[in-house]
Formats: structure tokens, C-alpha cells, sequence
């Protein structure tokens, strides 16, 4: 019931009455990434995601990035990209966090080796 609520009055969870509704009567369903985002396409063009959790840019896979942003090339038709060893998998974006990125928190790093004029 929460889930439903949200869908009617947020953006930002998911997807949209409306969304769902466009998904129903229009969507195709073209693909389902590694993370569970499900992938539409309607007769026009029109391409978008349904998210499987929360909605977040940095979660579209390289495999799908060139599919939703219309980039023809040559993985267009089966989004499966050979792996390396070198690669990482991907990660959040963790901006906002505590888990985000402060070289403040280290307590190893390298001293300031200047002193701050005060005014």
C-alpha cells in the first residue's frame, strides 16, 4: 500500500502512476540489466527505465548507457560487453553519504605543508 502511495505522489521511487500507466498500454519490454532495472521502448522511439529500487542516473551499466541515450554502435542489438580483469564492477554514486569520498577522514594523509593566512 506504502509502495502504491509513493508511486502517485514521488518521483523519485520508482516509477510514476503515470509512468506505470504509459508502461502498460505502450511499453515493450527490450531488456533486463544485471541489477534488475527493466528497460522500455515504445512504437515512437521513446526509451526509458523502470528503476528496481530507488531512481539514480549512475545505476544505467555501460552495456545499456548507449541503448537509452540512442548511440548506435556495435553492441547495440545483444548488451553483453566482454569483461576484463582490470575492470571494476560498479558502485554508487555515494555523494552525499557516509561513505563518500573525504581525504579529511584519513588519518594517514599527507600534512598541510603551508600555513593558512588569517585575516
Amino acid at each position: 500500500m506504502l509502495t502504491f502511495f509513493k508511486e502517485i505522489f514521488t518521483w523519485w521511487n520508482r516509477q510514476t502512476l503515470g509512468t506505470r500507466i504509459k508502461t502498460i498500454l505502450k511499453g515493450k519490454l527490450v531488456g533486463k540489466d544485471k541489477f534488475g532495472n527493466k528497460y522500455y521502448e515504445d512504437k515512437n522511439g521513446k526509451r526509458w527505465i523502470i528503476y528496481i529500487d530507488e531512481i539514480e542516473a549512475s545505476k544505467i551499466p555501460e552495456e545499456w548507457y548507449s541503448w537509452i541515450h540512442n548511440i548506435q554502435n556495435k553492441i547495440e542489438n545483444t548488451h553483453e560487453l566482454k569483461k576484463y580483469k582490470w575492470q571494476k564492477p560498479h558502485k554508487d554514486n555515494l555523494t552525499g553519504t557516509d561513505k563518500a569520498y573525504n581525504p579529511n577522514k584519513n588519518k594517514n594523509a599527507v600534512r598541510k605543508k603551508y600555513n593558512v593566512w588569517k585575516i
